[in-house]
């Protein structure tokens, strides 16, 4: 099974994404939780100092802990990447293909048919490629969701490329 997907069509860089490749990827997100989570505008500045004064607060009451050895969080994060099921947004791979600006229209190819949306949609869009730690090679290489999770149940499947119009 091919693990490549092509973004092509009204674009200044064709590009190709190896889906084999995205367990590695930092912007991976967990789709068992993803689209239960909600967004909202987090002021940086006062959360990083809320996280300072709670952890000054602690260390005066508790005295200082050390964290977790760098060998235990590897093992947690084996374990997870063996067993999680995951996606990773689109928006990046469309900014870095540069749709050229008269680009309107993304159509996702499939085995099925085809999926047309608007670019606004494109960038939400969440490409699922890991099911309970193993790659999607039934219908695979990629399933996209949208970026609300309406088709969370029911995602594009069978994805082959991505063609801007």
């Amino acid at each position: 099974m091919e693990t490549i997907v092509p973004i092509k069509g009204n674009v200044a860089f064709p590009i190709t994404l190896d889906a084999g490749v995205w367990i590695f990827d930092d912007r991976k997100v967990d789709l068992t939780t993803y689209f239960l989570q909600t967004t909202e505008a987090i002021d940086e500045l006062e959360e990083y100092t809320k996280a300072v004064s709670r952890h000054w607060s602690r260390e005066i009451q508790e005295g200082a802990t050390y964290p977790p050895t760098l060998k235990t969080e590897k093992k947690y994060e084996k374990e997870r990447v063996l067993t999680g099921t995951f996606g990773i947004p689109f928006a990046p791979f469309l900014k870095n293909a540069e749709p050229h600006a008269d680009a309107a229209t993304v159509v996702i190819e499939t085995d099925n048919g085809e999926h047309a949306m608007t670019m606004t949609e494109a960038r939400d869009l969440i490409l699922g490629f890991s099911l309970n730690g193993r790659p999607l090679k039934e219908n695979g290489p990629v399933h996209a969701y949208y970026g609300d999770g309406s088709n969370q149940t029911d995602p594009i499947t069978s994805v082959k490329a991505f063609r801007i119009e």
